[in-house]
């Protein structure tokens, strides 16, 4: 017998026992450039099937002959996706109207196709092709469906690690914030985890959003059992990171300052482990605590999340190992000499100083710009010191930066003694959104992220809406100026190079009543000014509240379209 052919070569197994039959149909195999080999008995023609092959084409006498009980066995225990193909050469006139024998190997077999001798050399060439087509089909339906399986069971593990991280970062912060409130606790994981809810809430658009229309293909494809159990299984925990991440960002957005008389040193003493557990074990900690420190006039929580926010961006700077050293002092400044900075007086400072890598002038300048940052695309918010500095200001106090390319940064954060007055936010209540019907309109869809776009995209496109895309602002400028029939600006907020706002000012400088609807997976609202919560919409997003938001950016509700921005 043949040796055995590789893996990937198309292999054919013969079984004619009388006469040259076999040695004949081989031939007329290999002339057809198609390879065989040729087994002796039905036992043999059992093993080889078992070891590997594609067709096997057998002679009717053989099944008479041998025992084919272990060959029946081994067809009736093929997997799901395999219905091995068999060839049979019948006497004249051995058909299934006129031979019992050849109904009952149908039933035994299963994949049999019948062909009748004397034949010609190219009928046993056409059906011998045509079975490995077929068993060429069946393999490829098993790599899809493996592959389906192994991408359903990778996304799944992605989302449970996930959501067990964001599970083990909100129960480290609650272990360190055991004196302040639940509501608290809450709003400060939100605070802490911004830069990450942005990437989670990417991916979760993305994952939520494929999950509901691949699960309209497989319905509408009558499909049903695995697949649509593990759908539901990948839908049911990205709606828990969903939920999840939705808290947190729920409660930062309702939060409100709570300032009270502190004394920062017994602040930076029970924040030692929370900044040791960021920073990781490379980092040397350093605190220096200044004796007879005033108490400051702030919130507890606000300033542990300004601090945490420094030293990431610290951790970040420092890339594996350095210093990080967190200090307290009584400060009394002069005039301001940025904007940045607070007014003369008194105040009480906390600083962060790292060994990174410093900043240039030019980065410096730009450093409280919300949104700007040096990091990777992906690899930050670009919110950190711009939050700090809102903190800052709004607590009555400000912010001095201090650093020296390839040296290090020094931020001081100053705050008012504990005689300052407080300063306090009003509550934000949601806006109704309306329901009434509207026409399809064009709209220019601006995101950086390629899948979160495709995702958006069919969403509108699954409205009515005929749908434009840029992925970078200064494309979607260039698209504004020669589609003069855009209604709608549908931009993320936080791009690189330019982000939204910026995007939006610029883009109303060609078309000054341009409706805009933000998109946003960030925690905190404060970066973006004035404009109304209804024209700004949470990732992961539903179809439902999309279409919602883009009827009130349109001004369907009879309110403005116009989106006012802070300058």
């Amino acid at each position: 017998m043949s040796a055995r052919a590789s893996p990937h070569r198309e292999r054919i197994l013969i079984l004619a026992p009388r006469g040259r039959d076999a040695v004949v149909a081989k031939e007329i195999l290999r002339d057809a450039k198609l390879h065989a080999d040729i087994c002796l008995d039905t036992p043999e023609l059992t093993a080889e099937v078992r070891c590997g092959a594609d067709l096997a084409i057998l002679t009717e006498e053989a099944t008479r002959q041998g025992d084919i009980r272990d060959l029946a066995g081994w067809v009736a225990g093929q997997p799901p996706w395999s219905d091995f193909p068999f060839v049979l050469l019948t006497e004249h006139g051995g058909g299934l109207e006129r031979n019992p024998a050849a109904a009952s190997l149908v039933r035994t077999l299963g994949n049999v196709t019948f062909l009748e001798r004397p034949f010609h050399p190219t009928t046993l060439i056409s059906v011998a092709q045509t079975g490995l087509r077929g068993r060429q089909r069946q393999y490829e339906c098993r790599r899809l469906n493996e592959e389906l399986e192994s991408r359903v069971q990778e996304r799944t593990s992605e989302l449970a690690t996930a959501n067990r991280q964001l599970i083990n970062q909100i129960k480290e912060r609650e272990d360190v914030e055991t004196t302040l409130r639940q509501m608290q606790r809450l709003e400060a994981v939100g605070q802490l985890t911004s830069g990450v809810a942005h990437d989670f809430n990417n991916l979760l658009t993305v994952v939520l959003g494929n999950i509901g229309f691949i699960e309209k293909d497989v319905a509408a494809a009558g499909l049903n059992g695995k697949i649509a159990q593990r759908l539901g299984y990948m839908r049911t925990a990205a709606e828990r990171g969903a939920k999840l991440t939705d808290q947190l960002l729920s409660f930062s957005r309702r939060q409100r300052l709570e300032p009270r008389p502190l004394d920062l040193n017994e602040t930076v003493v029970g924040m030692r482990d929370l900044l040791q557990s960021t920073m990781g074990g490379t980092t040397h900690i350093e605190t220096r605590l200044h004796r007879g420190l005033w108490s400051a006039m702030v919130d507890p929580t606000q300033l542990e999340l300004a601090v945490l926010n420094l030293a990431i961006n610290a951790r970040d700077a420092m890339q594996v190992g350095g210093s990080l050293t967190v200090e307290t002092r009584n400060v009394t400044l002069g005039p301001p000499l940025c904007p940045e900075e607070p007014p003369a007086g008194e105040y009480v400072g906390v600083g962060v100083f790292d060994t990174g890598s410093g900043m240039s002038e030019e980065v410096r300048a730009k450093a409280f710009e919300p949104f700007f940052t040096t990091k990777e695309i992906g690899k930050g918010s670009g919110l950190g010191l711009s939050q700090v500095l809102g903190f800052a200001k709004q607590s009555g106090g400000g912010v001095r930066i201090e650093s020296r390319l390839g040296e290090g940064t020094a931020v001081h954060i100053y705050l008012p003694k504990a005689e300052a007055a407080a300063v306090r936010t009003a509550a934000y209540t949601r806006p109704h959104l309306p329901a009434e019907p509207f026409h399809a309109v064009e709209i220019l869809l601006v995101d950086d992220d390629n899948e979160v776009r495709e995702v958006t995209r069919a969403m509108l496109h699954g409205q009515g809406h005929r749908v434009l895309e840029a992925g970078s602002g200064g494309a979607a400028l260039d698209i504004l100026q020669r589609e003069p029939g855009i209604e709608l600006l549908i931009a993320d907020f936080a791009m690189p190079g330019m982000n939204g706002a910026e995007l939006v000012r610029l883009a109303r400088e060609q078309r000054p009543h341009l409706p805009v609807l933000f998109v946003t997976g960030f925690a905190d609202r404060g970066a973006l000014g004035e404009v109304d919560e209804s024209h700004i919409i949470a990732k992961p997003f539903r179809p439902d509240e999309l279409a919602d938001r883009v009827r009130f950016a349109l001004g369907y509700d009879g309110s403005s379209k116009v989106v006012r921005l802070r300058r």
